[in-house]
């Protein structure tokens, strides 16, 4: 089953030139056989004439060249038109004759350049058939060589149209790859500043506080620590997300973070000096999706500017698992805020407001009434990430 479910793919490792020839030794050999002698295309109501030797080259010339169809459409179609004007000058009309059809629907196809060009060629053929088969004695008439011509210029407008289909699906592959890369950038620029920020900022804080403890061993070995530690977290969290960027990347790589990793996260922020006071309620959910990662990087955010711009302020965290969302938030005495405090671009909160705004909940950031800052977040559950 699986060999059988790979031939296509087999199939389409070919040249092009070998998967048109079966059309074309097809079409050869349909018109070898003895009860569809004479019922090919006719034009122009020449008598019959039994076949000879030419009769062989002009089916081959009306078929073989449908090999290259899609490789040389030009080609194929003056060779097959030649080769159809023999067959009708030397009444064979043989099925080989359809061969034309499949000419015309693979240049209007496939033809890149001077199409109008190979319009007008082949228009000005048609009449010098047209005018030629006249004076042989044709009693066709102007409808009957009219609505062939008709018939002949439906079969090139078919091509155009698969041509201006395959165009149209192609621009639409390129608007998604390119919609595509867009977001994968700012899903990794935002994984980056939620990464990067949340630990520098703790290394910074925990930094300054180590140099007013040079006469506390005991602390500015333990501050140290918590630097030491907080970088190498830094460093594997960096390495993890640039992992996704490496196309072999493994698929047991550790877990995105959820709202169960928050107590590390609470811990790492008291260790650079921040008083956190963490209640949680309810259960998280038992696999992670977007609203817990969502959720996570709520409470990363609001802590790290809780250490950037109130640092030593008391913080409450509050996460609350209800049915159907999860809601969180983050509260922080003091006049902090990341959108109007030096230094602050305001991106963490824009990038958590799009997140939370994806999965359809509601997020919103300021400064409290009584002073401080709050930040919450709703956020729908049961989203897959």
């Amino acid at each position: 089953m699986i060999k059988l479910r790979r031939l296509p793919d087999l199939w389409r490792q070919w040249p092009v030139t070998v998967r048109d020839l079966p059309l074309a030794l097809a079409l050869a050999l349909t018109a070898v056989v003895p009860a569809l002698e004479r019922q090919g295309t006719q034009v122009g109501n020449l008598p019959d004439r039994p076949y000879d030797a030419l009769t062989v080259g002009v089916v081959a010339l009306e078929c073989l060249p449908l090999a290259v169809r899609r490789r040389w459409p030009a080609v194929c179609l003056a060779l097959v038109s030649l080769g159809f004007v023999v067959d009708q000058f030397r009444g064979y009309h043989t099925v080989a004759g359809t061969g034309l059809a499949f000419a015309l629907i693979s240049a209007g196809a496939y033809l890149e350049r001077r199409r109008w060009t190979a319009v007008g060629l082949a228009s000005a053929a048609y009449v010098a058939l047209v005018i030629s088969l006249d004076r042989l004695g044709s009693d066709e008439g102007v409808a009957g060589f009219t609505t062939f011509y008709l018939l002949l210029a439906l079969a090139w407008g078919t091509g155009a149209w698969l041509r201006q289909n395959r165009a149209a699906e192609a621009e639409r592959r390129r608007h998604v790859e390119r919609a595509t890369r867009t977001a994968e950038r700012e899903r990794i620029a935002r994984e980056l500043h939620d990464v990067v920020t949340h630990h520098v900022t703790a290394m910074v804080v925990q930094a300054e506080a180590a140099r007013y403890l040079t006469g506390a061993p005991d602390r500015l070995d333990q501050t140290l620590t918590a630097i030491t530690g907080t970088g190498r977290r830094a460093v594997g969290d960096l390495r993890q997300l640039l992992d996704l960027l490496n196309p072999d990347h493994s698929t047991d790589e550790p877990p995105t973070p959820a709202v169960g990793d928050l107590d590390a996260l609470v811990d790492h922020s008291r260790q650079a000096g921040q008083p956190v006071e963490f209640v949680r309620e309810g259960r998280p959910a038992a696999t992670t999706d977007s609203a817990e990662v969502a959720a996570y990087r709520v409470v990363q955010e609001a802590l790290t500017n809780a250490l950037k711009y109130s640092h030593g302020s008391r913080t409450r965290v509050h996460v609350h698992h209800g049915e159907g969302e999860t809601t969180v938030e983050v509260s922080t005495d003091g006049s902090g805020s990341a959108g109007a405090s030096p230094g602050g671009s305001g991106r963490g909160l824009a990038g958590l407001r799009e997140r939370v705004t994806v999965l359809g909940g509601e997020f919103t950031a300021g400064v409290q009434t009584g002073g401080g800052f709050l930040v919450r977040a709703r956020i729908p559950a049961g989203n897959p990430s």
